[in-house]
């Protein structure tokens, strides 16, 4: 995993709410057994039509997104079912950051796990960046350390983050890195234990 502590970035506004899983990566594209590649189908049936081409007035697919790292939307973000792909084409498509009034508890932890800041704002204050965003390209910086949203606006959201997780994205750390940071006690156990 990247670490992750300053993202600087015009927001994508997608003003829905209930965005399940199943819409943020189609089950059709499910069968990839590597954790790359997804990015391609994120939001593929909102962003493409029948015959594959864009639909030109998905957000997704305005050009002043295109680069876009922190993506703002509305309650209940990846609810559904509990596909780990959905975090990993959010983040092979580019995106750093989610935020939302509320996640699904799965999803949430999802983005923990694979490197994505998830930031829960209340629903007024994402109705607000989502209005921004929507009238204009809007950037913002996230700042994890200090746990804020800064607007080019000068408007400063804060939000809370449960400091286990804060610690992993801020050092890039995954489950298996943190069970690298007990190597010497693991061998020293497992010498023991040989012995023994």
């Amino acid at each position: 995993m990247e670490p992750i502590n300053i993202v600087n970035s015009v927001i994508t506004p997608l003003d829905r709410k209930n965005v399940d899983t199943d819409q943020i990566i189609s089950k059709e594209f499910l069968k990839r057994i590597e954790r790359t590649g997804f990015g391609q189908y994120l939001f593929y049936h909102w962003r493409f039509d029948a015959e594959g081409n864009e639909i030109t007035d998905f957000v997704l697919n305005k050009l002043e997104f295109k680069d876009s790292k922190i993506l703002v939307a509305q309650d209940n973000f990846g609810c559904g079912s509990s596909r780990e792909h959905a975090p990993w084409a959010i983040l092979d498509y580019g995106f750093n950051v989610v935020i939302a009034p509320s996640f699904a508890d799965i999803f949430h932890n999802n983005c923990f796990k694979n490197g994505i800041l998830p930031i829960k704002l209340t629903e007024a204050e994402c109705d607000e960046i989502l209005a921004k965003g929507l009238e204009k390209p809007y950037m913002v910086e996230v700042n994890l350390e200090a746990q804020t949203v800064t607007c080019e606006d000068g408007v400063v959201y804060h939000f809370s983050i449960d400091p286990y997780y804060k610690e992993t994205l801020l050092n890039g750390w995954d489950e298996i890195a943190l069970t690298f940071k007990y190597q010497e006690q693991i061998a020293a156990y497992e010498a023991k234990r040989i012995a023994y």
